[in-house]
């Protein structure tokens, strides 16, 4: 199977439009365009009946002591984990392709609800919903497409994996609320084929490709 995007290649940094957040030369920091990436797979295994998506992190600092703190770094050595983007559950097997953009056009403040995506799967929570637990103005739950924003003062260049599965089942029975961990546990012997394309990210102009 082979997924390819018109909105990046393999291993180029990802345009701005796609995340969440952006470098700002006199703020540091600003919010972005947050438009989902189009893609789209071919070579799909016979006996495909849906099809799971996830795009996650690996990178992502595993103590958040230095994240976004003026006048700090978060240094290359520190252990990482992973973050979820998006998250979607049971797309028809008879799709080929997302446009961008229709997942997700902007940042919606508190999060978008979970359910239905636009191509008949269904979309779980992504992990802002709990980066922004507690915040006033932004918390909420986080479901679908929510792009990169990786700390400002990171050195690493962080590296976002899109994930595409097909499935010997037509649906994974998951509701809407489930995250990224309940995706992968529920993928475990459905899985026919998987096929990934990798692009990258990182908001501080000085940061460094992971070793």
């Amino acid at each position: 199977m082979h997924l390819r995007s018109d909105s990046f290649r393999p291993y180029d940094t990802l345009d701005v439009r796609l995340c969440f957040g952006r470098h700002d030369a006199e703020t540091t920091f600003a919010l972005s365009s947050n438009r989902n990436p189009h893609l789209a797979w071919s070579d799909v295994p016979e006996g495909t009946k849906s099809f799971a998506l996830i795009c996650f992190d690996p990178e992502v600092p595993s103590r958040g002591d230095d994240v976004n703190q003026a006048g700090r770094t978060v240094p290359l050595d520190l252990p990482r984990v992973d973050f979820y983007h998006w998250v979607v559950a049971d797309l028809p097997a008879s799709l080929r392709e997302i446009g961008e953009g229709s997942h997700c056009d902007g940042i919606t403040a508190r999060g978008k609800a979970a359910g239905p995506t636009p191509d008949g799967g269904v979309q779980g929570l992504n992990d802002y919903t709990g980066w922004f637990a507690g915040d006033a103005d932004m918390g909420g739950d986080y479901a679908g497409y929510d792009g990169p924003c990786p700390p400002f003062n990171d050195e690493r260049v962080h590296a976002y994996r899109f994930q595409l599965f097909a499935l010997d089942v037509a649906s994974l029975g998951l509701s809407g609320g489930f995250s990224g961990g309940d995706l992968r546990a529920a993928l475990a012997g459905h899985v026919l084929a998987t096929a990934e394309l990798v692009g990258l990210y990182h908001i501080n102009p000085d940061a460094a490709p992971s070793r």
